[in-house]
Formats: structure tokens, sequence, C-alpha cells
């Protein structure tokens, strides 16, 4: 059976676990929510670089796994060419904002996304837009919106909180954007566990997109598994640094997964 990690600065990342878990029935997942420096998307570069490198080292000491899925968006964008530089022999697997899916699907090329400051900010981000918007086939336009504090209300479970910052930023973002914006990327795996009330506040003409089928199908590829990989899910192991209950309940809540999650210290 083939084992691979995922880790995320927190819960956001059981969104990609939910789609990888439906895409390989037959491989082994543990999943590290790095909850005791969430959110990635505040923290400095350094930072999350040293901490995407301690939770890939221990995953490999600990798990021998066959792949790795850096399930974060802002990890993605700030470590993953440091961490495939340190670990070449590891195949790695990133999420970036589903930019390249919302330009196929819009009809009015105008895309709006949310996401954390530091992936906004990055130069992958950078390069993956304005390759996009310099080889389209029409022109597009992505009009960015950070979401400071929105991960870290999602992370606490604080409906109230998710609700006044979802109003914040898709009234900022309806200020920035044209009329006609038909298409949104949730640029954090985070997000999608707030993807009822993004979709209410946007209305039902503006599609809500996000990475996670993308993610797994990827994953497949890159362990050389054919669609059929077995049946029979086995459950995936949960590791936290914050605290272990608070991701149960995320998964018990998200996935339907009733797995006791375990102290991390790394």
């Amino acid at each position: 059976m083939k084992t691979v990690g995922v880790f995320d600065s927190g819960v956001g990342g059981l969104s990609v676990l939910r789609a990888l878990l439906a895409e390989l029935p037959g491989v082994r997942f543990v999943y590290v929510a790095d909850s005791a420096y969430a959110p990635y998307g505040e923290r400095t570069v350094s930072e999350i670089t040293d901490r995407s490198e301690r939770i890939t080292a221990w995953l490999r000491h600990t798990h021998r796994i066959d792949a790795l899925v850096v399930a974060c968006n802002t990890a993605t964008a700030l470590a993953i060419d440091s961490l495939r530089a340190t670990h070449p022999d590891l195949p790695i697997v990133g999420v970036e904002p589903a930019l390249k899916p919302a330009a196929a699907m819009s009809h009015t090329r105008h895309i709006g996304v949310l996401a954390t400051r530091g992936t906004l900010n990055s130069e992958r981000f950078a390069r993956l837009r304005t390759q996009l918007e310099s080889t389209a086939s029409s022109p597009v336009h992505f009009i960015c919106q950070p979401c400071d504090g929105l991960a870290d209300a999602i992370e606490r479970d604080d409906v109230q909180a998710q609700q006044t910052l979802c109003e914040r930023y898709v009234t900022a973002l309806r200020e920035h954007a044209p009329g006609d914006m038909d298409t949104v990327v949730l640029g954090c795996t985070h997000y999608p566990f707030a993807a009822d009330v993004l979709a209410q506040l946007l209305g039902p003409d503006v599609t809500l997109v996000d990475t996670g089928i993308a993610v797994a199908r990827r994953t497949r590829a890159v362990l050389g598994l054919s669609i059929e990989v077995g049946s029979g899910a086995t459950p995936p192991r949960l590791l936290s640094t914050g605290d272990p209950a608070a991701l149960s309940l995320a998964a018990s809540r998200w996935l339907g997964i009733q797995t006791q999650a375990e102290k991390l210290v790394a």
C-alpha cells in the first residue's frame, strides 16, 4: 500500500484530503495540521520554509512516505521549490489558486481571486497570473482580494467571524471588480469550508472554483496508479501540532471521519 503525506497550516487541507480519499481509496494518508503555527499566510517566508521542511522530514523519517501533498496554497507558493530541491527523490504535489481552470470556464473573463496575502504576494502566483494573462486566447482579468483572518476564523470554527469576514471581502472584491465577474477562485484550502457563505454572498451567477480534485488526480498520476487503486478506504492518520481535538472535530464535521487525531511535536 502506498503512503502519502499531506500537510497544511491547519485544518484547511482537509478539503484536499477529502478529494484525495475519494480519488485514491487504496492509499494510506498521513495528515499533519501545523495548527500551532497557523495561519501560514501571515508568517514570514523563512518561517514557512522551516515549518514545511520540518514536517516533510518527519513524514519521511517516521512514515516512509511515497509522495507528499503540500495542501496549503501559501506553503506551495513560498516553500515547494525549496522542498523539491532538498528532496529530489520524493514526488511532491502542491496546490495553487485555480486560475487556469477558472479562465477556461469564465464567460465574462473577469475572475475574482480570494487568497491569503502571502499567496497573492508570492513570485509563484505572479508568474502564474502573468503567464495566463499573456497567453490567453482572449483577454482575461483577475481581481485579487487578500482575506486576512479568514483562514484563522475557519481554523477556530468561529461562524460569526467567518460571516463578517466573508461579507467584508466579497464587498471589497465587488468594489474592485466589474459587474460582470462570473467566477471566483478559492485560493486557500481553508476557504472551501466557507463556500456556502461565500456562494450566498456572491449570488447564483458566480461559480466558485477550488483545486481539490485536480490535486487528487495529479497525486494519482505521480504515484503511477491506475484509476482502480483498490477498494475499502483506509482511515487517514491525523496529527496536529496544535489541539488534536480541534482536528478530530473538523474531520468529523467536514469529512465524516471518526478518527482520533494525535499530538505532534515537530
